[in-house]
């Protein structure tokens, strides 16, 4: 984590309240407590350091962070970045004061963007902004967000902390991470060698991710009145809170190990938009992607949701992940392998459908019903 060199009180800055000149920080009355933030840092600087890789020559600390890209693995090295942030995910974690995973949705929400390319996630940044800072919530979301990197096989070599008075509701902050990646020119995936006859292959998801939330909480809380201590027979013996807040599976190093054995030609991360507007943006505009929608495991979330909220297939398929959190496009004489190998990786993996030439008028993602 970073702080900028200095502060500066602005004259058009308003407080509640009278300043005290005698005391040690005008400042801090106002509402930036800066020492309370360098305390910080000290406290997150092992988390951090556990993450470095080979290339991150700067500690924590800095106006910035120095990564050194070995040119010697790459003949034609493209950098693949990406954003992100958790959404109103965030509230869950507010409403149970549990901290330590909504960081590992922030890395896997950047990460799994950028490795449907083909790319191996170098370094990532997070920002965390409040509007009073708490030493230990800061810390468990920096935990969770060390944890990720981790998993994801990237270094966090900064950030950016900001406490900003007025700008929150007391106990709440927001996220966004920034990840760059690096991939070899020739070994892009970009869809375009995708082919009529080739296999969908879906990668389970470990529940909802980090989509969809806003109608998640407006179905359990406001239509059903269920608070997030509650355990839902439905959904087995878990409080509904720590439902809601399992993290976004990172599917980094899996997809990393499956693009060094096997010709897969396009990757998609199930997120916003659900199948119907993220497979699109890979498909050749003479293909489709039929999928079967019986052929894979549905966590009971989402069959929950779908009867007390009342949502049309259609929606659900478009709003959420539905148990699919990660697709991959492969030739048909490579999927059972692929399959295979991802299960020794412990990835519950399924071939969900197939690609089929698109005629005109079709909707390049088809449902039907059936099993593989």
């Amino acid at each position: 984590m970073k702080m900028p060199g200095y502060f500066r009180l602005k004259k058009n800055h308003t407080v509640r309240g009278n300043l005290d000149v005698n005391k040690a920080s005008l400042y801090a009355q106002a509402g930036v407590d800066i020492d309370k933030a360098n305390k910080l840092i000290k406290r997150i600087k092992p988390l951090v350091a556990e993450t470095f890789t080979r290339g991150v020559m700067t500690e924590i600390g800095g106006f910035a962070g120095l990564f050194a890209l070995d040119l010697d693995q790459f003949r034609q090295p493209v950098l693949v970045s990406s954003t992100d942030g958790v959404g109103t995910k965030l509230k869950i974690a507010f409403m149970t004061n549990t901290h330590d995973t909504v960081g590992l949705d922030l890395v896997a929400m950047s990460v799994n963007d950028i490795i449907v390319c083909g790319a191996k996630p170098l370094f990532f940044l997070d920002y965390f902004a409040t509007g009073k800072l708490s030493p230990s919530i800061a810390e468990d979301v920096i935990k969770g967000i060390a944890r990720g990197c981790k998993d994801a096989g990237c270094a966090l070599i900064g950030g950016e902390t900001a406490e900003m008075p007025d700008m929150y509701r007391d106990g709440e902050y927001d996220l966004a991470g920034f990840v760059v990646g690096v991939v070899d020119r020739e070994k892009i995936v970009d869809g375009s060698e995708i082919g009529v006859g080739h296999a969908v292959i879906g990668l389970a998801s470990r529940g909802l991710h980090s989509n969809g939330y806003s109608l998640v909480r407006k179905i359990c809380f406001e239509k059903l009145g269920l608070s997030v201590d509650d355990v839902v027979k439905e959904l087995g013996k878990q409080k509904l809170g720590e439902i809601l807040l399992t993290p976004t599976r990172i599917y980094a190093r899996t997809i990393r190990h499956l693009l060094k054995q096997f010709k897969i030609t396009g990757m998609v991360h199930i997120t916003g938009g659900g199948f119907q507007d993220n497979l699109p943006r890979i498909l050749p505009k003479t293909c489709k992607a039929v999928i079967r929608r019986n052929s894979w495991p549905e966590l009971p979330i989402f069959n929950f949701l779908q009867t007390k909220g009342k949502i049309p297939e259609k929606e659900m398929l478009r709003t959420f992940n539905c148990g699919i959190g990660m697709v991959l496009i492969a030739p048909h004489t490579e999927a059972q392998d692929i399959l295979f190998q991802a299960k020794a990786m412990d990835e519950q993996a399924f071939i969900i459908g197939d690609i089929e030439k698109r005629e005109p008028g079709d909707h390049p993602v088809e449902f039907v019903d059936g099993h593989m």
